[in-house]
Formats: C-alpha cells, sequence, structure tokens
C-alpha cells in the first residue's frame, strides 16, 4: 500500500475528479487510516474496524470515480455492485456473498498478473528457446554429438535466433501444443447460493479428468507471446499468489456499493419493504465482518472498506436498517455540478473528454482544435439538456461529444483538411436543433 498523505491522496483524486472536496476529504482519511492501522500494535490492530462511508448525490458527479480512483492509487482489489442486485431472490438474484468471491478472483488476477509482469523477462528468454526448438529441431541427441557436429548445431541456432530476432521469421506458420480447455459442462447450478458449489464441482471436474491437449497452428511471432504466457505462469508459484491476494482483499479490498438507497425502506410493513430490508440483513454480515468461502480459501471481511452510494431522491440514509447505518459512520453529500464545473471537467483533468478526442483523431493524423468559445457552448448545451430532461450530471458531456463530433470521426480517415477548429458556430449548427425538441433529446442526447 502507498503511504501517501491525506492531501497528497487529494491532490492525485484532483487530476481526474473535478471538485467534491468533501468526498475527497472523507475517502483520503479512509486510506491513510489503512496504513495507520497496520502501524499500530497487532492485539489492537484487530480492533480497528474501518469508516466505511456513505456518498449521497444525483447521478454522474463523481460517486463511482472517486472510489475506483482510490482503489487504483491504492493498488486496491476494487469491485462496483449495485446493490439492487440482490434484491431479486431465487433464480434471478445473486447471494450476496457473491461481492467477495468476485472481489476475491479480481485481486487473485492482480496479484497474478503483477507476478507474471515480475519474471516476464525470464520467461521471454525461456520462451525464445523453445521457439528456436520448434523452428531447429535436433535430429540427435545432444550427448551422441560429436564436438564438429554441435558446434554446426550451435552455428546453426545462432543464425535462427538472429533471424527470430530481427522480425524475419513472425510470419512463419509453426505448430505448437495447447492445452483444451473444453469442459464436458457449460453451466451446472445458476440459481442464487449455488455458485460456490459450481466452483467447486468445475475444480473437482478439472483435477480428476486427463489434461488434454491438441496442436494449433499459429505464427511465429504469435506463438512466441502465447509460449511467454505460459512460462510466466510455470514461474509464479500460485499458492503464494493466493495466499497474498487473499491478504490483500481483507487487508485493501474496497467496494463500491452503488444504489443504497434503492433498498432503503421507509415503510417496514409489507410489499416490496420487506424484500428491500432482508437485502438489508443479508448485507449487514457483510459489511460488520464475516467469513466468506470462496475458491480459493476463507475470506474475512472484516476490514474490507465499503463505500455505498445513492442519490437517495426517494428516500434518506436514515431509512435504512439502524444496523447497517452504525457500520457507515460517515456521510458526505456531493454538490450538483454547475455549468463551471462541466468546462472544467471537459478541459482540464488528465483523461479530460477533449484531450481524449483529441488524442483519438490524432491517430489518423488529424489535429483537432476547439475554440474557448465552442467548449463554453459545449457545457451551456450539455446542462440545458440535463435540466430538459433527466439530469445524468458529466455523463452527459460523453452523449454530447459524441454526436458533436460523430460526422468528423466518421470522416477521419479519408479527409484532406487534417486541422479541424471547433467553433461555436460549428457546435450550435450540430446541437442546436436537439434543444428546440425536447423529446428527440431524450433519445439521442
Amino acid at each position: 500500500m502507498k503511504t501517501l498523505k491525506p492531501r497528497e491522496i487529494t491532490d492525485e483524486l484532483n487530476r481526474f475528479i473535478i471538485g467534491q472536496h468533501k468526498a475527497k476529504k472523507a475517502v483520503s482519511i479512509a486510506l491513510r487510516n489503512r496504513w495507520r492501522r497496520q502501524m499500530i500494535p497487532k492485539e489492537l490492530r484487530d480492533e480497528v474496524a474501518p469508516k466505511n462511508i456513505i456518498m449521497i448525490g444525483p447521478t454522474g458527479v463523481g460517486k463511482t470515480e472517486i472510489a475506483r480512483r482510490l482503489a487504483k492509487l491504492a493498488n486496491a482489489p476494487f469491485l462496483k455492485i449495485e446493490a439492487t442486485k440482490f434484491t431479486e431472490v431465487g433464480y434471478v438474484g445473486r447471494d450476496v456473498e457473491s461481492m467477495i468471491r468476485d472481489l476475491t478472483e479480481l485481486s487473485v488476477n492482480m496479484v497474478k498478473k503483477e507476478e507474471q509482469e515480475a519474471v516476464q523477462e525470464k520467461a521471454k528468454i525461456m520462451a525464445e528457446e523453445r521457439i528456436l526448438d520448434i523452428l531447429l529441431p535436433s535430429v540427435k541427441k545432444t550427448a551422441l554429438l560429436n564436438n564438429n557436429e554441435k558446434e554446426q548445431e550451435d552455428s546453426s541456432r545462432e543464425k535462427m535466433r538472429s533471424l527470430f530476432r530481427s522480425g524475419r521469421l513472425d510470419n512463419k506458420i509453426v505448430e505448437i501444443e495447447m492445452p483444451d480447455r473444453a469442459l464436458p459442462m457449460i453451466e451446472i447450478f445458476s440459481a442464487s447460493g449455488l455458485e460456490e458449489m459450481d466452483m467447486q464441482i468445475r475444480d473437482i471436474f478439472g483435477n480428476i479428468l486427463p489434461k488434454k491437449t491438441k496442436k494449433r497452428k499459429l505464427k511465429v511471432k504469435d506463438a512466441y507471446e502465447y509460449l511467454i504466457q505460459e512460462e510466466s505462469r510455470k514461474l509464479i508459484d500460485m499458492d503464494k499468489v493466493i495466499k497474498d491476494a487473499i491478504e490483500r482483499v481483507e487487508q485493501t479490498g474496497i467496494i463500491f456499493l452503488d444504489e443504497i438507497d434503492k433498498i432503503a425502506s421507509r415503510d417496514h410493513a409489507h410489499g416490496p419493504d420487506v424484500s428491500r430490508e432482508g437485502v438489508q440483513r443479508d448485507i449487514l454480515p457483510i459489511v460488520e465482518g464475516t467469513t466468506v468461502n470462496t475458491k480459493y480459501g476463507m475470506v474475512k471481511t472484516d476490514h474490507i472498506l465499503f463505500i455505498a452510494a445513492g442519490a437517495f431522491h426517494m428516500s434518506k440514509p436514515s431509512d435504512l436498517i439502524p444496523e447497517l447505518q452504525g457500520r457507515f459512520p460517515i456521510r458526505v453529500e456531493l454538490d450538483s455540478l454547475t455549468k463551471d464545473d462541466f468546462y472544467r471537467i471537459i478541459t482540464e483533468p488528465d483523461n479530460a473528454l477533449i484531450k481524449q478526442y483529441k488524442a483519438l483523431l490524432k491517430t489518423e493524423d488529424i489535429e483537432l482544435e476547439f475554440e474557448k468559445e465552442a467548449i463554453e457552448e459545449i457545457t451551456d448545451i450539455a446542462q440545458r439538456i440535463n435540466e430538459m430532461t433527466e439530469n445524468i450530471g458529466a455523463r452527459r458531456l460523453y452523449t454530447v461529444m459524441e454526436k458533436l463530433l460523430e460526422d468528423i470521426s466518421y470522416s477521419a480517415p479519408d479527409m484532406s483538411e487534417k486541422k479541424i477548429t471547433i467553433t461555436r458556430k460549428y457546435v450550435r449548427e450540430k446541437l442546436g436543433e436537439f434543444l428546440e425538441k425536447e423529446d428527440l433529446s431524450r433519445y439521442i442526447l
């Protein structure tokens, strides 16, 4: 875990997210507290529970992005899931414990990728030798070769190595053996609560059935890439990967529980509210701290950080059951976005939309420029469409920009003009009609 100070965490978040300082402050403290917890005596460490957070605010103001960027910053396993996924029980719904299994799977893949990158150079050397073995198979065993024959074979191998490294053999077809991954079943159980049994049965069959292989013809460059992956898998210790992955989930995992307001019930007597309260009670032990059985072993949830979010238009956090409220002690309200926020969102962050479109069209050798007045017009139109129809916050900028640049994106490969300047007039020509037709804007923007 990176040991960034809260102010440094906020500064990093500022690179991608405009405004919302209160929310950034809350998550920065939560992340720093994880490092602080690791520094205190062990007997006290287990007693320090994570300070889970509820973010309150309309859609498109940055709730998910804050949580996602925080997890990336901490190099932590991160899972976003809608609380409403658990409202449908039976065949359609999901067992609440599945979120921990999903998070563990993500963590295993994350650690495995890191380990593979660490052994990448060694794997490349081994993969190269295997390619040379395929390209230049020995006629005799090395032990039976005399000195002259051995020198000739070594010389031939080095010549082949030189050709391989120069790329001149890239398109040559070779045959390699690959595992046949076909399983004798497609799906065993899909109903809620049976996912774990499904995984266990698959593992049993995978271990019992003989490992089948099949020969496939590939270009040398593709075979080389495949063999690098295969060799890197052999070099890593999967037991260690799983152990590290589980520890990472338990100590640094973050679950973003979206649409928490949809399972908040104001009337606990009957109807849909009973179902919603039932979901809350199912989620409660996971948040409080329990042990979940996954295909990789037992995972404790005591110190996973939960960040819940919702618009809370029709309900409020106090409509959640008291036990669940108590597990989310930090409440932070996010601000609605202004026209000035829109302007900053589209221009300032490292991943700003205008920067993205410039980079995309640069691949077609087109230099795309935006006049300041054109950007102001874009943000004004986005805000007005949000007011006319459903307010989807900054996400409206994506639909507006896509519609604005649709013709340019389509014609870019064939354009003779390589420098295009987006003016206010162009923006009004392309988008003005949608402001006059409210019903049309609902479907197109």
